[in-house]
């Protein structure tokens, strides 16, 4: 039953994929059609993550009551509609309003079947868990663009994810009995755990810098992805078709990069993937800083994507070490809360220098979260190795 569920969960991970990278893409086009500023990109994104904030936070509860493969259906389906309702929203405030059921959809899910691969399969399933979120990731701005390039409207690619959407929606519904004897198991096991207030949870021995850390690396791997394709048209006056399909390089390097981490983890720790990971990001960035020409540019976003690879599952993967399997929902979804407030927050600060200072300061700003990220974390591991 398990290897068929994980089945399940991979195809669940590709609908989580899909819209993450769509707005970034169609960005350049979108604000323009709406007459809005370039920072209103923010605006949306701090909406939907909000929503998975609040939804996250209320994963534990939801799983408990309704179990994964319920929680996971609706979510998808919610997401679908969303999706669909941007495809015919003529303003920006219509497109922040279909923003809201988006963001709820995305967060249980996320903190649900993230926890449970981490309870029931090894390191490297986690790590193609998130590679199938990057085929996902990848696929949205090739589809975006590809509408673009033909001269079709933005709003035919976030319809054609839509339509994507509501096919796996069908397919979790069907799925639902596989959920049925883990969600039996689940209620056993939440009548023996602990239960634990926020603030408790955050009173746990190394839980404050790794929640600090999930904020930091979303920070980063969100702020690159929505805005990529704003900095090479705008500072390297590359086209906006053109960029929406090269901001596409970015999640292909987390996609690849997961793919590897999974034949990796057969060696190495979870702990020294982080690590190499975060040297490439470093490297990645760089390249960016350095770039002369579109080859070191296109180099400098794969490198990010490849880097950000192992940083994110693994982190996730150590929760229930970190923490005891009993805590390990509860705290996973504050994890999920955390990384969704940076990755909310921190882009929309990006919009507002790329508005009022310069889109020049974009890898710059990269470089700021990759240190601290990489600081917080070996706090944590001194913290754990005491």
């Amino acid at each position: 039953m398990l290897s068929l569920l994980l089945v399940i969960i991979y195809i669940s991970f590709i609908s989580l994929g899909l819209p993450d990278s769509l707005l970034g893409s169609a960005w350049p086009t979108m604000y323009r059609q709406l007459q809005v500023p370039i920072s209103y990109a923010g605006i949306i994104s701090t909406i939907i993550i909000g929503g998975t904030v609040i939804s996250s936070l209320n994963s534990d509860r939801l799983i408990k009551k309704f179990g994964t493969g319920k929680v996971t259906a609706a979510s998808v389906g919610m997401t679908a509609a969303a999706l669909w309702g941007f495809s015919v929203s003529p303003s920006f405030p219509a497109l922040c309003l279909w923003a809201i059921p988006y963001g709820l959809g995305a967060g249980s899910v996320d903190a649900a079947l993230n926890n449970f691969v981490a309870l029931h399969y090894k390191a490297r399933h986690m790590s193609w868990l998130h590679c199938f979120w990057g085929v996902g990731a990848t696929l949205g701005p090739y589809i975006m663009g590809h509408f673009l390039t033909g001269g079709m409207s933005w709003s035919m690619g976030y319809r054609s994810i839509s339509f994507i959407q509501m096919v796996l929606t069908g397919m979790l519904v069907v799925s639902l009995p596989l959920w049925k004897k883990s969600h039996q198991e689940a209620e056993e096991e939440a009548k023996e755990s602990q239960h634990l207030t926020i603030k408790e949870l955050l009173r746990l021995k190394g839980a404050k810098p790794v929640l600090a850390a999930f904020f930091c690396y979303c920070a980063l791997e969100s702020t690159t992805g929505l805005w990529s394709s704003s900095y090479m048209v705008m500072e390297k006056g590359i086209s906006p078709d053109a960029a929406a399909k090269w901001a596409s390089l970015f999640f292909f390097g987390i996609t690849f990069g997961r793919f590897l981490n999974g034949f990796a983890a057969m060696k190495l720790s979870n702990k020294e993937m982080i690590r190499i990971g975060q040297g490439i990001i470093i490297l990645g960035i760089l390249a960016i800083l350095l770039a002369k020409g579109s080859s070191f540019l296109c180099a400098g976003f794969i490198l990010i994507g490849m880097g950000c690879a192992p940083v994110y599952p693994c982190l996730l993967h150590e929760t229930p070490e970190n923490f005891g399997k009993d805590l390990s929902q509860a705290i996973m979804g504050i994890q999920m809360a955390c990384a969704y407030v940076g990755a909310a927050l921190m882009p929309l600060l990006m919009g507002i220098i790329a508005e009022c200072v310069t889109i020049r300061l974009y890898p710059y700003y990269l470089m700021i979260f990759a240190v601290v990220m990489i600081m917080l974390v070996e706090q944590v591991n001194r913290i754990k190795n005491k």
